[in-house]
């Protein structure tokens, strides 16, 4: 009989303590052992440290392993994190967390890449009759969606007196752009470095606009917001350690290049082309520098593209 009063006495007990076991907070529960870190091709700091192996060495003493998980472009690594497939987010361009937040992810701001305005363009071919941005009424135009490439043409665009109405819209990831532009299924193609470059470099193109005076091409960071409370120590890390490679690239350009080339499947005039254009200068969040993450937000809205208006600057920063 005592036994069985013991064992009542226990079982009550825990149910009395179930209901504040499951409030309580992330980190009083046991720490995530494993990063997953969500990248893409041009994410070319986070693909420095995978290829040397850097933050599995950095993280090891924190017990902590890491997982690589490769996107074709931002808005899809976004929807991962969102999701809980991924817990951090290599630089994605500064359109894609607008439609993240629109969508209502938890995602924390950890580090944004200076701007990098001449890292992303409108290209033609070298003989096509489009010779300015007015011309590309009624033309066929691949990018992206929610790229910044997007923007890009959306700004452009509006500074001509047009808008997305007056031009026909290809949605194409990176690869699939290149090749309906090298057959001439589009008349223009918006793209990003590393894949500008290449083209540059390969192809016989000519620039209509970059993102000068146009878009300013800040790249970031993120983490999912559950992940960030839970593992602060493990985002300072890889934020530290993207600082440092940042440095890197730009003070050893052709080092840089020698690394990646193989990786991308480029040669390294091209890498390190691209990587010119780029400013790689990673730094924390400020209230102050996500300014034009708003008027980015209301284009994109005022073109049909987002379901709601997104207020862009009201976001958790690490």
């Amino acid at each position: 009989m005592k036994t069985r009063r013991t064992l009542r006495r226990t079982l009550l007990t825990l149910l009395a303590l179930a209901p504040l076991a499951a409030t309580l907070p992330a980190h009083a529960q046991k720490a995530p052992d494993t990063v997953r870190i969500g990248y893409q091709k041009s994410s070319t700091l986070i693909t420095i440290l995978k290829t040397r192996a850097e933050l599995e060495k950095k993280l090891a003493p924190l017990g902590v392993k890491v997982t690589w998980h490769e996107f074709a472009s931002g808005l899809p690594l976004l929807e991962a994190l969102n999701v809980g497939a991924v817990d951090v987010s290599a630089d994605v361009a500064d359109t894609v967390p607008i439609f993240a937040q629109a969508a209502g992810a938890q995602l924390t701001f950890i580090a944004q890449e200076a701007p990098s305005p001449t890292a992303q363009a409108i290209v033609v071919k070298d003989d096509s009759p489009i010779k300015s941005i007015a011309d590309l009424r009624g033309k066929r135009i691949g990018f992206a969606k929610a790229a910044g490439a997007h923007y890009l043409l959306i700004a452009a665009l509006e500074k001509n007196g047009l808008s997305l109405k007056d031009v026909n819209q290809a949605y194409l990831a990176p690869a699939d752009g290149r090749a309906a532009f090298e057959r001439n299924a589009i008349d223009a193609w918006v793209i990003w470095d590393p894949f500008l470059a290449a083209v540059q470099r390969q192809s016989k193109v000519r620039v209509l606009a970059d993102g000068t005076d146009l878009a300013s091409y800040q790249r970031y960071y993120l983490a999912s917001t559950p992940f960030a409370k839970a593992r602060p120590d493990v985002i300072k890390v890889i934020v530290n350690s993207l600082q440092e490679t940042g440095k890197w690239v730009k003070q050893s350009p052709q080092d840089a290049a020698a690394l990646l080339a193989p990786v991308w499947g480029l040669d390294t005039a091209t890498v390190e082309q691209a990587n010119g254009r780029r400013s790689y200068l990673v730094r924390s969040v400020a209230p102050n520098s996500i300014g034009e993450q708003q008027k980015i937000a209301d284009a994109f809205l005022d073109a049909g593209l987002l379901p709601k208006k997104v207020d862009a600057t009201n976001v958790p920063l690490f």
